[in-house]
């Protein structure tokens, strides 16, 4: 089953938020506050589908630290952070379910096309630690990320960073293709 862009207006925007200011990628929990999560979720428990493998596709732009970031400090009267946004394609793998073999196929397959993001200074990519080459891992389901949302044994969310002066937006979709084809090989 494939969802494509479940944040249109947000694509469109080139932003996280939804137009009522609801991150639909944190809203895939009960009650959820972005329709966009709420629809899936409901459409995926009507199918009964039994995933094997969910693979989440994300591009991180430069608009997370001038734009996003700062506008969900002011909501939240929070103090705005920014952090590097990597430079090169990196994974999200669920840390309940981490299947590192998994996640190393698909870097392997993406390395053929692009970099892949280097650890800053710390070790870590947006504040992770890293657990292998270009992998980091994230708490899915209480965070009510997207790749939360099914049961797959085999989950992951790729990141590519259209932005960097060392890609392009054309070789940011050959490394989700690649990241696709990777987790498909892997899988078969």
């Amino acid at each position: 089953m494939i969802a494509p862009c479940l944040s249109p207006w947000g694509y469109e925007t080139i932003n996280r938020w939804n137009p009522l200011a609801v991150d639909p990628n944190r809203s895939f929990k009960t009650n959820s506050q972005a329709q966009e999560a709420a629809l899936l979720m409901a459409y995926l428990e009507q199918q009964g589908i039994d995933f094997l493998a969910h693979i989440d596709l994300h591009e991180t732009t430069d608009t997370d630290n001038s734009e996003f970031r700062p506008a969900l400090a002011a909501r939240e009267g929070t103090v705005n952070d920014n952090w590097n946004i990597p430079d090169g394609f990196y994974l999200v793998a669920d840390s309940e379910r981490p299947q590192a073999e998994f996640q190393r196929a698909i870097i392997q397959k993406v390395a053929a096309v692009t970099h892949i993001a280097e650890p800053d200074e710390q070790g870590k990519l947006i504040g992770a630690d890293m657990v292998d080459q270009g992998v980091i891992e994230y708490a899915a389901k209480p965070l009510g990320l997207c790749m939360g949302l099914t049961n797959a044994q085999f989950v992951t969310t790729t990141e590519v960073y259209p932005d960097s002066p060392r890609s392009t937006p054309e070789i940011c979709a050959q490394a989700q293709v690649a990241s696709v084809v990777g987790a498909l090989e892997f899988l078969r």
